[in-house]
């Protein structure tokens, strides 16, 4: 059995004082959009010397790949850590982060485990080292673009963005949506279909890496959305960009689509952490209130039905907790969630979350309605992690279509 140890404690009190100092007197210049959160981010990051330990584990890997004849491919364990396999520097500045402004950790997620990410898995060491290095430091801000306006949940099927082959270039056309980072990213990751002239659903998915000012690349402002406003979310616009195929990650043996595949299984396993902090703070926030809000002559929490809502709330933390707990050991075990177990733990502690965050506002009444009492907050940006890395019903499919196969 896990449990977070002495000097993961004090690493877990460091960042709650760290988040206490800076990001609680922001957040609503985060929650109206107002303030990015990417300053914010690497002072994190520089004031726990996340910055360093990334940048160390970085060079030490790429010297071995040189080593070896640079040829990239699949990361070790842990490689692309924050924390450079530490599970504690992983795994509690995201649930402690998550009790405040859950979208400052798909901002910090989206640009490390999946922009970098790729890039780290896929990469040829000076293709790492031009881009991922500056994102794994928080230098640059990092964005992963796949879902298109009118393909959602069939992200490869009804995928329209192409690249085809001119000469020794690809001319890349089409548009992306929902893309965190997309307003301010400084990298792309981006998918699209190559163009030679196959049946659109058989064309071979390609990945590129591109820059912010590329000609014909453009970048929308953030757009609006029920929550997560802490992480800006916005549509990349592509018409005859050039890239090199120097900017062409390598496709693997199952192609891009393989590559996807591996960073949906990190993103959905990441967000039992993310789901964690929400449901952790909503139940201080909730004992807190009903300990002291009084009705009838009597404190709330007195009665059996805020009881009921408190205790299930609390069934649902160990839930949770135990999800995070089976990740950590897998990741020192050196083993990856299949497809099927990241899906539910997503669906899990998505729902969990979502649940435990309405039952907060309801407990705190026409209080729990108003932005000034932080539920209201927390149950808008946990709805977020029942469709983000996909929605509850494909996790759904995942998990059954596994079940039924075996």
């Amino acid at each position: 059995m896990i449990e977070w140890s002495e000097e993961d404690l004090m690493i877990r009190d460091a960042v709650r004082g760290w988040i206490d100092a800076e990001v609680r007197p922001n957040l609503d210049a985060l929650d109206s959009g107002e303030l990015p959160p990417y300053d914010l981010l690497r002072s994190l990051y520089k004031t726990f010397g996340m910055d360093e330990m990334a940048r160390s584990s970085f060079q030490a890997r790429i010297a071995k790949e040189r080593e070896a004849g640079g040829s990239g491919g699949a990361p070790k364990k842990d490689a692309d850590a924050p924390g450079g396999g530490n599970a504690a520097m992983t795994m509690l500045p995201v649930i402690e982060l998550c009790k405040v402004a859950p979208g400052m950790v798909s901002a910090m997620g989206v640009g490390l485990g999946l922009a970098a990410g790729t890039i780290m898995k896929r990469g040829t060491p000076d293709q790492k080292e031009r881009w991922a290095l500056p994102l794994l430091t928080m230098e640059k801000v990092g964005a992963w673009a796949i879902t298109e306006p009118n393909s959602g949940s069939d992200a490869f099927g009804g995928m329209q963005a192409t690249a085809k082959k001119v000469g020794d270039e690809y001319v890349i056309n089409g548009s992306k949506t929902f893309i965190t980072n997309g307003p301010y990213a400084d990298t792309i990751v981006f998918y699209c279909k190559l163009d030679d002239g196959r049946e659109p659903r058989d064309r071979e998915i390609l990945t590129f890496v591109l820059d912010r000012g590329m000609e014909g690349l453009e970048q929308s402002r953030p757009l609006r959305k029920m929550g997560l406003h802490s992480s800006p979310t916005g549509e990349l616009f592509l018409n005859d960009v050039r890239a090199g195929a120097d900017r062409l990650l390598s496709s693997g043996s199952q192609g891009g689509k393989e590559s996807a595949k591996q960073n949906f299984v990190t993103e959905r396993a990441g967000v039992a952490a993310m789901a964690l902090g929400v449901i952790e703070e909503c139940l201080k926030l909730s004992v807190e209130y009903a300990r002291t809000r009084e009705l009838w002559g009597q404190r709330i929490g007195d009665f059996q039905l805020i009881q009921l809502k408190l205790a299930k709330m609390e069934v649902a933390r160990l839930n949770v907790q135990n999800l995070v707990f089976r990740h950590i050991e897998m990741q020192r075990s050196g083993r990856t969630p299949t497809l099927a177990e990241a899906s539910a733990m997503k669906l899990y502690a998505a729902q969990a979350a979502s649940e435990v965050a309405q039952e907060a506002v309801q407990l705190f009444g026409g209080n729990g309605y108003m932005s000034e009492y932080r539920v209201e907050q927390l149950a808008r940006d946990a709805k977020s992690f029942q469709i983000y890395a996909g929605t509850d019903e494909i996790q759904v499919t995942h998990i059954a279509r596994d079940l039924l196969s075996r």
